[in-house]
């Protein structure tokens, strides 16, 4: 997924480190015009920039997409990142300059590593009638920025269990509850879905070395008996090996996590890079790559264009007029 906004925030990462839970309320952006659809974003914001290597959590729906017109995101570049999408509902339709054209559909993962540079489009399929999902972006470490561009696609089982009440999980990434994916990831990384009856109480033995985030797509829970509402992003810091979830009532959650990054990072639109002068060189390359270009446009730079897409690429915004400075 793209950040559309016209004036993105200029947003340096760095390790934050609170004491127990700290509960993050998104902010909503629109993707797009009048009739834009739009998603609630949790990750980044001034109070926390990263958990583990998670960088970005686009949170949206469930959409009426006969109101909203569904999602319609154009060819747009990608650095220095993996992106992470997940579907409750509906389906997206993926495209990508390392020639992988491919559906997101609900309880399957698919995944895309931009490395040195990449671009993308996800557009809504005529068949959804409701959209409803996650996209996450994870950032890549200094040894692995400029690896190969790259899509993998994955469709976690289901583990189940009516300890303390009725619960069900997929395990996207990493290891929980005895299953574990096999996806190639370039940190240690843990993402999966739970969903818990209300009253279940659903106990996780976890990584002491993660931090760890719980997003509330519906229902409420207590994560660590302190209360994380729909829509909120429930962040715990390292140091713990097991987790508590208390279903309020029915519940759905994304669990990420992933040990603290050490790196500090500099995201600008759809740019992970170190420095100011890193986003300045993306956004030059970008611009210069789709110059004149059009709808099914091939493209031989350092991004590539996906292959007999219908839409020409989107230009990337102007650059703020101070120079990006790391903080934190």
């Amino acid at each position: 997924m793209s950040n559309t906004e016209t004036s993105p925030d200029e947003m340096v990462c760095g390790a934050e480190a609170p004491a127990g839970l700290q509960v993050l309320t998104p902010r909503d952006v629109p993707l797009g015009g009048p009739r834009a659809m739009t998603v609630r974003r949790t990750l980044p914001q001034r109070e926390r920039s990263l958990v583990g290597a998670w960088c970005f959590l686009d949170h949206y729906g469930p959409d009426d997409v006969s109101e909203t017109g569904g999602m319609d995101v154009p060819p747009h570049p990608h650095t220095g990142l993996q992106t992470v999408s997940w579907l409750f509902s509906g389906t997206v339709e993926h495209r990508d300059s390392a020639g992988f054209h491919a559906d997101v559909r609900p309880g399957e993962l698919n995944l895309m590593t931009s490395g040195r540079g990449i671009s993308h489009s996800e557009r809504s399929t005529a068949d959804t009638t409701v959209l409803h999902g996650a996209q996450l972006w994870v950032a890549l470490p200094q040894h692995a920025r400029f690896v190969d561009k790259t899509f993998e696609h994955y469709a976690p089982p289901t583990v189940d269990g009516t300890d303390h009440g009725r619960w069900a999980a997929q395990v996207f990434l990493g290891s929980l509850l005895g299953s574990t994916s096999p996806v190639v990831t370039h940190t240690p990384l843990l993402g999966a879905e739970l969903r818990l009856d209300r009253g279940t109480v659903l106990e996780l033995d976890v990584d002491p070395t993660f931090e760890h985030g719980v997003l509330v797509d519906t229902g409420a829970v207590l994560a660590d008996a302190d209360p994380v509402a729909k829509d909120e992003l429930g962040y715990l810091p390292p140091g713990r090996d097991r987790i508590t979830l208390r279903a309020m009532r029915d519940s759905r959650v994304l669990l990420i996590g992933g040990p603290p990054f050490g790196e500090q990072i500099v995201m600008w639109w759809n740019f992970v890079g170190r420095s100011h002068d890193d986003v300045v060189e993306y956004r030059a390359a970008w611009q210069a790559e789709i110059e004149g270009k059009q709808a099914g446009d091939a493209s031989e730079g350092p991004f590539g264009l996906p292959a007999g897409d219908p839409e020409a690429p989107l230009p990337a915004p102007a650059l703020p007029n101070a120079r990006i400075r790391p903080r934190g």
